[in-house]
């Protein structure tokens, strides 16, 4: 039999201050209204953030829109910020919640709503025994047309399931740093990365072949 079709792409990580020293400096620096501290900040990330939220929204009009929105928020909320999470994981949290806030927008006006099928009993059932094996929907990837396919089937799933499989296999975060972002537990996020992941490869099942082994390093998000 076949080994599972598995994928893994490793990129978007953002380039964080250099220690937990530097990172201080610049969030008391952006609370001070620093110029330079905001330029310093976007050019940190701002890249990441639109891969992100492009990821989770699937629209480069709208991903644009969502990321202004984004750093306005932290602009104006980086003096309540109390350092209880690292700055990366407050500013991702942010950008999940406002493309999470737009979609339901867009869906609300479309009538569009999309369920969870007992999520929450599953992540019991499931949480205590799930494990990280290293391997995910990202492990092997061949060339741009599969890089193609892999963005589609992602846009396919549902987004809740989306957002934790972006946050864990494209932002390469823990699964705690996750669960942080997320603000849910750490059982409800391993079960939310394991349903993202089968409804991936049942998207590709197909269009790759599982038993080859494929190597990809895609550029980020346009």
């Amino acid at each position: 039999m076949a080994e599972p079709l598995t994928l893994k792409i490793h990129l978007d990580t953002p380039v964080e201050p250099a220690a937990s020293e530097e990172e201080e400096k610049l969030i008391d620096a952006l609370r001070s209204g620093s110029d330079d501290a905001y330029e310093l900040l976007i050019s940190i990330y701002q890249q990441p953030v639109y891969n992100l939220v492009y990821r989770l929204l699937d629209d480069t009009g709208d991903s644009s829109d969502v990321v202004q929105e984004v750093f306005l928020k932290i602009f104006r909320n980086v003096g309540r910020f109390r350092g209880e999470s690292s700055l990366k994981t407050w500013i991702y949290r942010i950008a999940v919640n406002e493309a999470h806030n737009h979609r339901r927008w867009f869906s609300r006006h479309r009538r569009q709503e999309v369920g969870l099928e007992d999520e929450e009993e599953d992540s019991r059932n499931l949480g205590a025994t799930l494990t990280d094996s290293g391997r995910s929907p990202f492990d092997y990837v061949l060339n741009r047309e599969m890089h193609v396919l892999i963005e589609r089937a992602l846009a396919q799933i549902n987004p809740t399931f989306r957002a934790a499989v972006v946050l864990r296999d494209i932002a390469d975060l823990s699964y705690e740093e996750v669960a942080e972002i997320l603000q849910v537990s750490l059982g409800t996020v391993k079960s939310r990365i394991m349903r993202g992941r089968e409804a991936m490869r049942r998207e590709l099942a197909g269009r790759l072949e599982p038993e080859q082994t494929f190597h990809w390093n895609p550029q980020p998000a346009e």
